[in-house]
């Protein structure tokens, strides 16, 4: 079989010359946009619009664990106002939160209880990382994922608010610590 260097040389050129000018018009469409790491804004993080809305539903019945193992329903969490900071080690945003989940905690942990529920890690980095930073509440895990997916969390963190009767009345992405005081406070209103 004979190659006709002409043809495939003819060829080569046709594609580079329609690559160029293919780049070159979408470089200067108004529909495209491009993405450059490390530049502000070129990024945006998910967020809780990411996050199936649960707010105003009852808490679901979810079986979870404590990190030696044991099956705990997150039914057996209500009965007294509960907020719920579900994170993983290597979340920034989680990262960043915790220790003013822990202030807060010290400060109204007698009248709401909290919960840290960790999709990810082990039981040893669980316990290790949140009290690392301060965090000495309920920590359970979500090995499976069924908290999570019964919740159609997909971006982290998240952080529930439910009341005593177990209706989510907020959720929210990343919390700074006047801001989950103040939400914290509102849900023992």
């Amino acid at each position: 079989m004979a190659v006709n260097r002409r043809l495939v040389a003819v060829s080569i050129g046709i594609a580079v010359v329609v690559s160029i000018a293919g780049g070159y018009a979408l470089s200067r469409s108004d529909a495209a946009e491009v993405t450059q790491f490390g530049q502000p804004g070129g990024v945006q993080e998910p967020t809780i619009g990411t996050n199936a809305t649960v707010k105003g539903r009852a808490m679901a019945a979810i079986t979870v664990q404590d990190n030696d193992g044991n099956a705990v329903s997150t039914q057996d969490l209500i009965g007294r106002p509960l907020i719920i900071n579900v994170w993983f080690s290597t979340c920034g945003p989680c990262k960043r939160e915790l220790p003013a989940f822990a202030k807060v905690h010290a400060d109204l942990g007698g009248s709401i209880r909290f919960v840290g529920v960790n999709p990810l890690d082990t039981p040893e980095t669980n316990a290790s990382f949140a009290h690392d930073r301060g965090v000495n509440y309920e920590l359970l895990r979500d090995p499976d994922g069924a908290f999570v997916a019964t919740l159609g969390i997909v971006a982290f963190p998240v952080t529930l608010f439910i009341a005593a009767d177990g209706t989510i009345v907020r959720q929210t992405g990343e919390l700074d610590e006047a801001t989950l005081r103040a939400y914290a406070t509102e849900l023992l209103a």
